[in-house]
């Protein structure tokens, strides 16, 4: 009876309701070339397409899909444009994390009363297959907020864009759905950022991690993760900590030019499957060395996967009260060293791997050593 109030004061409560991830869009230099990286490397299948084509004369924009997890490239068609201003400032980057919600509208209207900075004010567009709604709000440096309403729309991605038939072979790697996107924030900006998500948006702190959790002998990090709800949605941002040396977050705010999305983690049924495939497609993650392995057992206790293969793959294991977790890092994914990937297979865990921070952030400060940016 007590859990049936407190589920029920929660509905009553949240007054963003939101559904997932909509979509994760990049605002890039090349976007053809983008695309095909991602279908070629990371088994994304190109469903949708907008440009100079479809009568966008501005830009070109191409959507691809993997199970839940879309991703939009976007690229100007004129150097003056905002597009081609933003990719010279910060490289590629995200853009957009746009949030699935059944009313734009009241989304919009509600996070805007409690303080959020409009962005896009509600607006409705429709072709042939129907209508959506979106609205949007500013959140850390230049990213923004999306809130789409498509529950009458059955086109490929949203009005203005065709379905299209991808061109080549695309066999998908097992990617899921995105699990958490996690923001690098200015010195001294973290909590104002969190307490916007908990004012702005109803979400509620899940963790802390201080630099006594997230720290080498080098460089430290706070970080604090924000969950809506349901959970569907969660944030982790991070800011520097005193070190002796540069931190990763503080290479990251260098090289983007200010605060920005750092990691998109995506969840997939078989790690050792999918990491697999994207070794065997080139795609390079983070080296941890085999030292690290020689402790998991005690630390983690018995597992279902094979030591063996996950050492072999560099996988990393942790463990928390709900079950234990599987993840490996990429290195970045662009010549700046700011955007990479996670993925990430949770066998009960709900937490984000806090045993093997030491080992990841060492992995780290090797590659910022050879980048000469420690």
């Amino acid at each position: 009876m007590e859990n049936d109030l407190l589920e029920a004061e929660t509905l009553v409560s949240d007054f963003l309701p939101l559904n997932g991830t909509d979509h994760i869009e990049f605002w890039v230099g090349n976007a053809k070339q983008s695309a095909y990286y991602y279908q070629q490397a990371w088994g994304y299948k190109l469903v949708a397409y907008a440009g100079p084509e479809t009568g966008v004369r501005d830009r070109a924009s191409y959507v691809l899909q993997q199970n839940k997890v879309r991703l939009v490239l976007t690229t100007a068609l004129s150097p003056e444009h905002e597009i081609s201003q933003h990719v010279l400032l910060h490289g590629d980057g995200v853009k957009f994390l746009s949030i699935w919600v059944d009313d734009a509208r009241k989304s919009f209207e509600e996070t805007v009363k409690r303080g959020a900075t409009a962005v896009q004010e509600p607006t409705e567009f429709s072709d042939a297959d129907g209508k959506v709604v979106i609205s949007a709000i500013k959140t850390y440096g230049d990213t923004v907020h999306r809130f789409v309403e498509r529950k009458e729309y059955n086109g490929a991605f949203l009005p203005g864009y065709k379905a299209v038939t991808n061109a080549m072979e695309v066999r998908p790697v097992g990617l899921k759905h995105v699990d958490h996107c996690v923001g690098n924030v200015e010195l001294g900006r973290m909590n104002e950022w969190v307490e916007f998500y908990e004012r702005v948006m109803g979400f509620q702190l899940l963790v802390t991690f201080d630099d006594s959790d997230i720290s080498t002998e080098y460089s430290a990090l706070m970080s604090k993760v924000v969950s809506n709800g349901n959970g569907f949605i969660k944030f982790p941002i991070n800011e520097p900590a005193e070190g002796k040396k540069k931190s990763q977050i503080e290479e990251y705010l260098d090289f983007y030019r200010g605060a920005g999305v750092q990691h998109i983690a995506i969840e997939t049924d078989n790690i050792i499957e999918t990491v697999s495939e994207l070794r065997r497609r080139g795609i390079e993650f983070l080296y941890v060395p085999e030292v690290y392995y020689e402790e998991v057992p005690a630390r983690v206790g018995t597992i279902e996967e094979d030591m063996e293969a996950l050492k072999k793959l560099n996988i990393l294991i942790d463990r928390d009260e709900d079950g234990y977790l599987l993840q490996i890092f990429t290195k970045p994914v662009e010549d700046r060293p700011t955007l990479f990937y996670e993925i990430i297979q949770r066998k009960g865990a709900r937490s984000f791997g806090k045993g093997n921070f030491k080992a990841l952030f060492e992995s780290i400060e090797r590659e910022q050593e050879l980048r000469g940016n420690l």
